[in-house]
């Protein structure tokens, strides 16, 4: 079982950046596929980027590809999310969240979920 800790959220001008980052307890953080997801006041949650077990393979949300970056680094049990060029509908809590498999877009197909941190960007 996985437990996910998010932080670095926090309220940033249009066009400025943030990194989150992600942490997650137990031993078996490099089973699993790791992704970031967003939810707005009123709207569904939705996927954001995912990485693969090792971090060999990313895959964005169209409305984030090229501004967004996902990593992790499975010795320090962490997954980070480096974002540029942020819009003011990108406001949003983000949440990182573990599942077993790649390819997973759903959040319903993912595991276990942080708690969330607020990302707020100003225009």
């Amino acid at each position: 079982q996985a437990q996910l800790v998010e932080s670095g959220g926090g309220l940033v001008q249009a066009g400025g950046s943030l990194r989150l980052s992600c942490a997650a307890s137990g031993r078996t953080f490099s089973s699993y596929v790791m992704g970031w997801f967003r939810q707005a006041p009123g709207k569904e949650r939705e996927f954001v980027a995912t990485i693969t077990w090792s971090g060999g393979n990313t895959y964005y949300a169209d409305s984030v590809k090229g501004r967004f970056t996902i990593s992790r680094d499975n010795a320090k049990n962490t997954v980070d999310l480096q974002m540029n060029g942020l819009k003011p509908e990108d406001t949003a809590v983000y949440y990182c969240a573990a599942t077993t498999m790649w390819g997973n877009l759903r959040a319903k197909e993912y595991d276990y979920w942080g708690q969330g941190t607020q990302v707020t960007v100003s225009s």
